[in-house]
């Protein structure tokens, strides 16, 4: 492989002389040519507000994709897949490969992502040089974001390119090693700690605040043996989480209302993105499932595996209330509970067998056949009705003052999470050898699930699972408890106990333009 990318890397120069060699036809060099116009010395950002809106936003648009950031942190797990249904949803095997764990370096969602948090992180250190003069708490934010988007990058690929704003535009990128990049966002969050506000639970919080950024920390740390070779400090992370619940967050009963707009005391941060969460709502439902403002319906495509689902208690083989469910795995209207001005017949969380309509009439499917989820599923034949389906953020009720209209455009998806806090601060309690089944168990009981006896390491991750499923976080957990490369329905059996997926490939692209960078192994 690595001659592979010697020969690109030839086969670009060979083309970059010959185009040169070409040009030489007109001897004329004109002041406009590309070659010789060099990039302008950067002099700081100008509108620095702006800029860290602009960062913001980008964030928050990644997000909210289906696909890419989602899809890399979701797909990949046992706990979503997309199936291919007819001609739908194949894509060129392009989610069916990341489920399987047989994606390679050309994935485009990879890419993509790629140079969507590289991208952030970049901008986000122009508005931090000195040179863009940003105030104190602009430049917590700017350090906050960073942390954010590289994070993500260590956590893919397991180092992370770094270039000032005042390095030449020609410059190529150093690459910080996973101990490095680990250092450097423990630092920038640090740092940032001290000049972000003081955010409690209010509509303020879609906006970085020390809460959000002792949260992340917490986060980074509690992975760090994974960077770093050495154990987590456990005390701190504990400490971290008790800052934040000083400044008034805590758990919050009605588990589905946690996700609605209103202001509750989980959210520690949310993306406050113009185009909404409709990808979280629609990406799983029928096409015959709608609502007043989307008569087309969903769009057929995400399920989660049988396993998955049976994490959950309550009756195996259907979801409707009264199930004997726990409040997490939701619900399912029947010809009686279905209601157009609660939830036009759309359930919430997990959605098995018949569907219906507002009006209580039971959907069929594009055919007329009964439109009936089940757990059976194939990753490249399934029909229209297999797999159960995830809704967490429900298109009902409709916004103040929006008559007709779901909230699927309504800006607000929660990127963390108290109740996310809680469960690393009980994890890192049990894994500094305490006991965390008081404090699971007042999870479970505010849930409507039963108290477990004793709390191990598999109940934590179980729980995780049932409490923060669709919030970006399983491959994250799964990495470390040692669970990503486990055996689960519809993976690559020799995808099984491969160490080298844990990190994404760097994209070839990437690979080229910098010769810094070496391919992760398995690639």
């Amino acid at each position: 492989m690595k001659n592979l990318f010697t020969r690109m890397r030839k086969l670009f120069l060979a083309m970059f002389a010959m185009v040169t060699v070409l040009s030489c036809t007109d001897l004329t060099i004109e002041g406009t040519d590309s070659l010789l116009q060099e990039t302008p010395e950067f002099e700081g950002v100008e509108d620095v507000a702006g800029s860290l809106t602009s960062v913001y936003q980008a964030t928050y648009g990644m997000l909210g994709d289906q696909a890419n950031f989602f899809a890399l942190n979701e797909v990949t797990t046992d706990e979503t897949l997309v199936p291919t249904r007819g001609t739908d949803w194949s894509d060129n095997g392009i989610w069916r490969q990341l489920h399987n764990h047989t994606w390679k370096q050309d994935h485009g969602f990879i890419l993509t992502t790629w140079n969507q948090l590289n991208g952030n992180a970049y901008r986000a250190t122009e508005i931090i040089d000195p040179l863009s003069q940003a105030s104190a708490q602009q430049a917590a934010e700017a350090k906050f974001l960073r942390a954010f988007n590289m994070y993500f990058v260590l956590d893919f690929w397991g180092v992370a390119p770094f270039r000032n704003a005042t390095d030449p535009g020609s410059s190529i990128p150093t690459v910080l090693s996973s101990q490095e990049a680990y250092d450097f966002i423990v630092q920038d969050l640090n740092e940032a700690i001290s000049d972000l506000p003081a955010v409690g639970p209010s509509a303020a919080t879609s906006r970085a605040s020390k809460s959000a950024a002792r949260y992340l920390l917490a986060k980074v740390m509690l992975n760090s043996e994974r960077y770093t070779g050495a154990a987590p400090n456990y005390g701190q992370i504990i400490s971290l989480i008790d800052g934040i619940t000083g400044e008034g967050y805590a758990l919050a009963a009605d588990y589905f209302n946690i996700f609605n707009p209103a202001v509750d005391t989980e959210t520690i941060w949310y993306a406050n993105e113009s185009l909404g969460i409709g990808n979280r709502i629609w990406n799983g439902l029928h096409y015959n499932m709608t609502t007043p403002d989307n008569g087309g319906g969903g769009w057929n495509g995400f399920s989660t595996l049988a396993e998955f689902y049976d994490l959950f208690e309550g009756d195996a083989n259907q979801n409707y209330m009264g199930s004997n469910q726990e409040e997490r795995r939701g619900w399912v209207p029947d010809a009686t509970t279905a209601d157009n001005t609660s939830n036009w017949g759309i359930g919430y969380g997990f959605l098995q067998g018949q569907q219906y309509s507002g009006s209580g009439a039971a959907l069929t499917d594009r055919s007329g056949n009964p439109l009936s989820f089940t757990k059976d599923l194939s990753l490249t034949n399934s029909n229209e009705t297999n797999g159960i389906r995830i809704i967490k953020y429900h298109p009902n009720p409709m916004p103040p003052g929006v008559a007709g209209g779901s909230q699927s455009f309504r800006a607000h998806e929660i990127i963390f999470r108290y109740a996310d806090a809680f469960l690393m601060k009980a994890e890192a309690t049990l894994r500094n050898g305490g006991d965390a089944t008081a404090m699971v168990n007042q999870l479970r009981a505010l849930r409507g699930a039963s108290a477990l006896a004793n709390v191990s390491l598999q109940d934590m991750i179980d729980e995780r699972g049932r409490e923060l499923y669709y919030e970006f976080w399983r491959r994250n957990d799964l990495l470390r408890f040692g669970q990503f490369t486990k055996d689960w329905e519809y993976k690559d059996p020799s995808a099984i106990g491969d160490a080298n997926r844990r990190l994404f490939p760097i994209p070839l692209a990437a690979l080229v333009s910098n010769p810094n960078l070496a391919q992760n192994p398995g690639y």
